[in-house]
């Protein structure tokens, strides 16, 4: 694995790949405590990692302190990020997941600007809000016959924790360029520690470790593993050193529409106005937020 790619390729594929993981979501959630679906996901994506660090004698050697910073990136990024991710889609669909999700870049936003005095720009936070805008006319549908009174609010609390973690992951990530961490190694690293923090929260709650054998269960745990977690965090961490984090999270905003095409094709998604014009909002956000000088700029990296 290489990361010779351009950015915007990098950008395509993170859309691309994690836009179609809210429908694989779908698969792990019956069978198995979500606790084990989330360790069993990054236990496979980290040995994957492991055995082409070792096939390509890529060094492994990190300080303490840089494991300290791994292990909190993997606890959040890795592990109970997704688990309220999983939890949430009990109560919510996984479009309306996703939307509350896309919420993450403005949270980074402000997390980057509160933590790293990072200056939000105008032409930053003016793409953000058609973004935004655009998921919400997208799914306005199910938005609009959202019951406070049902169990979908504790659904939308699980999403936002979810969505909370995800920006500290973020963050971390951030913070460990001081260190220059290979992209690679970091990620086998993040992702063990983060199932075996999984694994724990799971251990602690008493709960029993089960396996579901179904052909839909395996095979949505291998693509989550192999493409939503090796590859697409692979891409989404290199984008975050090349652009930064407000430029590569616009892609947790882009990926619904993703969600969206796959509802289409499989789940007899109905188009409506609001739908074509959310797509318009989301493709003006995307020429504020993400525009070709800052992408010809960012010359591609080796890790």
């Amino acid at each position: 694995m290489q990361f010779l790619m351009s950015t915007s390729v990098l950008y395509f594929l993170c859309v691309l790949i994690w836009g179609s993981t809210w429908f694989a979501i779908e698969y792990q959630l019956e069978g198995v405590a979500h606790e084990y679906s989330s360790f069993y996901r990054f236990a496979l994506a980290a040995i994957l990692l492991w055995l082409y660090c070792l096939f390509k004698k890529l060094s492994l050697k990190f300080s303490l302190i840089q494991h300290l910073w791994l292990i909190l990136l993997g606890s959040c990024m890795f592990s109970m990020n997704y688990i309220l991710i999983y939890d949430a889609q009990e109560y919510l669909s996984s479009a309306m997941a996703s939307v509350i999700f896309s919420a993450v870049l403005i949270v980074n936003i402000i997390n980057s600007r509160i933590f790293f005095k990072t200056p939000i720009t105008l032409r930053v936070a003016i793409g953000s809000l058609l973004g935004l805008v655009g998921m919400v006319l997208i799914f306005w549908d199910e938005l609009s016959h959202f019951n406070l009174e049902n169990t979908a609010v504790y659904g939308l609390v699980l999403a936002i924790m979810a969505v909370l973690m995800a920006s500290v992951g973020n963050l971390v990530s951030v913070q460990t360029q001081k260190y220059d961490l290979p992209v690679i190694q970091m990620n086998a690293y993040g992702m063990a520690y983060g199932a075996i923090v999984s694994l724990i929260i799971g251990l602690i709650q008493g709960k029993p470790i089960t396996y579901n054998l179904s052909l839909s269960y395996n095979i949505s745990l291998v693509y989550l593993s192999l493409f939503g977690s090796v590859f697409a965090f692979g891409c989404y961490l290199t984008l975050l050193r090349r652009i930064g984090v407000h430029k590569a999270s616009y892609a947790v905003v882009l990926f619904p529409a993703v969600a969206l095409i796959i509802s289409t094709l499989f789940e007899d998604f109905e188009w409506t106005w609001s739908v074509a014009l959310g797509i318009l909002f989301i493709a003006a956000g995307n020429t504020f937020v993400i525009n070709r000088k800052d992408l010809r700029k960012t010359k591609p990296t080796v890790q």
